[in-house]
């Protein structure tokens, strides 16, 4: 697909499937180092993508809301892809905050808990090997 000059081409991807493919005129997210927009002759950039919203202007002009787990966001030339484990599309604001935090934000707590228990564990494990050898 070939794109003007004033257009960017996003995919945004999930685990099992591309979401999005579309042409857009501006996107808007929240990276590692905080809040960012991307225009078409934005400089190239890789950048991580905390859960949160991922906002897009497409062709018509009409602005699109997609709540997004974590991911990676690619900007290469007018290419533009994001890799994220978990999205949901909606239009309202208010109950896609929602959407992300119940469904991405209580992820990460489960996750936390599990690498806290498995860092224990390796603990334990290193703390007995050092009791072995004495």
């Amino acid at each position: 697909m070939t794109t003007p000059a004033d257009r960017m081409d996003l995919e945004v991807y999930v685990p099992a499937a591309r979401l999005v493919k579309t042409d857009v005129r501006k996107i808007s997210a929240e990276g590692a180092q905080g809040a960012f927009t991307l225009l078409p002759r934005h400089i190239d950039m890789v950048t991580t993508l905390p859960p949160g919203l991922l906002f897009y202007v497409d062709d018509a002009g009409a602005e699109r809301v997609l709540g997004i787990d974590e991911g990676t966001l690619v900007k290469c030339g007018v290419s533009v892809r994001v890799a994220v484990l978990g999205a949901v599309e909606g239009d309202d604001l208010a109950t896609l905050r929602e959407q992300v935090a119940r469904n991405f934000l209580a992820l990460d707590d489960s996750e936390r808990a599990a690498r806290t228990a498995l860092a224990r564990l390796e603990a334990g494990a290193i703390r007995g090997m050092m009791e072995f050898e004495r």
